[in-house]
């Protein structure tokens, strides 16, 4: 009965709010409880020693105090839907990633396999492998390799899955938590800018609770899904081979840009802020810090490697060589395939072209970078060096033509830079090499 009283006349008259337990027209606030009191209220033991004041001053107080928080509430609002739509991004994203990654070991592997019938063959010419035993022999050993090979690729092919399928499990975890905290802030947004309207009691009723809840929705902390980095699934290990095919690559003067200087031998060069004073020549890179290798393929399959402990920027690769280049202007956007390193502080950064993009990879000091290169089937392949392991590849490429080394760094804009690039000498002997799997 008394609350359907209370209730007709807060109706009624919606600035006259009655205490429900006296039904007697509330008169001021307590503001150790946050609730509204009556006469009778007020005078009770129950708060005879709490801080009470008038009605429009708490109003006044506290109508400030949720404006406040409504405003923080907002930002955060705001916050928690673009970390939700970067979490959603990164749910396309890592799908992307985990089917380069496949196509990328999956290629790795094929080569390695190509690699190591070819490292297999090598050695039984050099030992002159001819009778029939031998050979049976050696074919058994072949398919013992290959069998080896699958199960490290599967092995590795798994690992990804495994891996994609627990990122791909957090960033939903992560996508429901922040959908359910968006609501509760909008909830709570709403509420608050009805508090702050114009009647000044709807602003205390309540007023404890919504500073509460509202204040428990700001201590909750917005944080992306911690995912792991796919490099986890690296490919480790390098064909032997690869020291038997590698190449004595050497800089074309004639391509290099103003602001590189090549060293007697060709096989290194640095920058230079002054440009210098070189013949004219149609092929000379002109825009950016890049020279060619004299060298070029046409067929078969090669490899060479750079130091690029010395650099901090810096693209290899190889570029199609065409008549009609001129300078950097490039015959079509395909001409060109590359791996970039830069270096911020300690951290190394990776990106691949074309098309652009990130290559995920953990960021360490890098030392030497192999490339090979094998013209039948369209692939090229990008490694660490010191930590034999693979940075990336490209599969099922078409050439157009001729190709050649390409080397480049970034021209210094008015900052002095000594970045370098060396190109490694092949092994002096390549022929004792030892059949393996890695």
């Amino acid at each position: 009965m008394s609350r359907r009283l209370s209730s007709q006349l807060q109706r009624k008259f919606p600035e006259d709010v009655y205490c429900e337990k006296h039904l007697e027209l509330v008169q001021s606030f307590c503001v150790d409880d946050q609730i509204l009191l009556c006469g009778q209220c007020l005078h009770s033991q129950e708060h005879e020693n709490h801080l009470v004041c008038g009605v429009q001053e708490a109003a006044g107080v506290y109508r400030k105090l949720f404006q406040e928080i409504l405003n923080t509430l907002k930002e955060k609002l705001e916050v928690a839907k673009s970390i939700l739509a970067d979490e959603q991004e990164r749910m396309v994203m890592i799908q992307g990633e985990e089917q380069d990654f496949k196509e990328m070991i999956e290629s790795e592997y094929r080569i390695r396999f190509r690699l190591m019938v070819e490292e297999m063959n090598f050695r039984s010419l050099q030992d002159c492998v001819f009778n029939p035993k031998l050979r049976e022999d050696h074919l058994n050993q072949v398919l013992a390799f290959a069998t080896e090979l699958k199960g490290q690729s599967q092995e590795t092919l798994q690992r990804l899955n495994d891996l994609g399928k627990e990122n791909m499990n957090k960033l939903k975890e992560s996508e429901g938590r922040l959908s359910g905290h968006i609501c509760s802030l909008q909830k709570m947004t709403v509420e608050l800018e009805k508090k702050c309207g114009k009647y000044t009691l709807m602003v205390l009723q309540n007023a404890g609770s919504s500073l509460k809840r509202s204040e428990s929705l700001l201590l909750q902390c917005l944080e992306q899904a911690q995912i792991t980095d796919l490099s986890l699934c690296q490919v480790t290990g390098m064909s032997r081979m690869l020291k038997v095919l590698q190449r004595a690559v050497t800089l074309d003067p004639k391509t290099a840009n103003p602001c590189l200087v090549l060293s007697e031998d060709l096989r290194s060069m640095h920058l230079r802020n002054v440009q210098q004073d070189v013949p004219h020549s149609p092929g000379r890179f002109v825009f950016s810090a890049t020279v060619l290798g004299v060298e070029s393929f046409t067929s078969g399959r090669h490899y060479w490697e750079v130091d690029v402990e010395k650099a901090t920027k810096w693209q290899l690769g190889v570029s199609e060589d065409s008549a009609s280049r001129h300078g950097d202007l490039p015959t079509t956007s395909g001409n060109k395939v590359l791996l970039m390193g830069s270096l911020m502080g300690t951290n190394y950064t990776f990106w691949a072209f074309p098309p652009l993009k990130r290559v995920s990879l953990r960021g360490e000091q890098m030392h030497k970078v192999g490339v090979f290169l094998d013209c039948e089937s369209g692939q090229i392949s990008f490694y660490d060096v010191a930590n034999r392991s693979l940075i990336c590849n490209f599969s099922s490429l078409t050439f157009q033509g001729a190709l050649k080394p390409i080397f480049s760094l970034c021209i210094p804009s008015g900052v002095t830079n000594s970045d370098s690039l060396s190109i490694c000498l092949p092994p002096v002997s390549s022929c004792d090499v030892t059949v393996s799997p890695q």
